[in-house]
């Protein structure tokens, strides 16, 4: 089991069990889609959409119950993405300034000081 098989089981229901949808909306394919969908219902041993040939038309009882949490995982991989990226690129790095000799001597050091102050972690070239 894996996270994309997740988004797609989510997204299928989202899109009404349009699976060239999912594929599009995902950036796969449709046969890459059918595949996950394949492989997650072999892994779990239910089969989570209810089909009338090659189409899917609704959720079984067990995938009623599961895209609850599929819902659940999905989302909580988005927090936890969201959360590492604001400590990711919390106020980190190099920043150069280029001035004049004037503008450095005199205007610039009140500047450079609040700036430090505000943003410790960047480091002033």
């Amino acid at each position: 089991m894996n996270l994309q098989q997740l988004r797609i089981v989510r997204e299928t229901v989202r899109q009404n069990f349009n699976l060239t949808t999912v594929a599009e909306t995902l950036f796969t394919s449709q046969p890459g889609v059918s595949r996950h969908i394949k492989e997650l219902e072999d892994e779990l041993g239910v089969e989570i959409f209810v089909r009338r040939g090659k189409r899917l038309t609704g959720l079984t009882e067990p995938g009623a119950e599961l895209i609850g949490v599929v819902e659940r995982i999905v989302l909580d991989t988005q927090n936890l993405k969201r959360i590492g990226d604001q400590f990711a690129s919390r106020d980190r790095g190099h920043l150069v300034v280029a001035a004049t000799h004037t503008q450095a001597r005199y205007t610039l050091p009140p500047v450079i000081r609040e700036f430090k102050r505000e943003y410790p972690g960047v480091h002033l070239v």
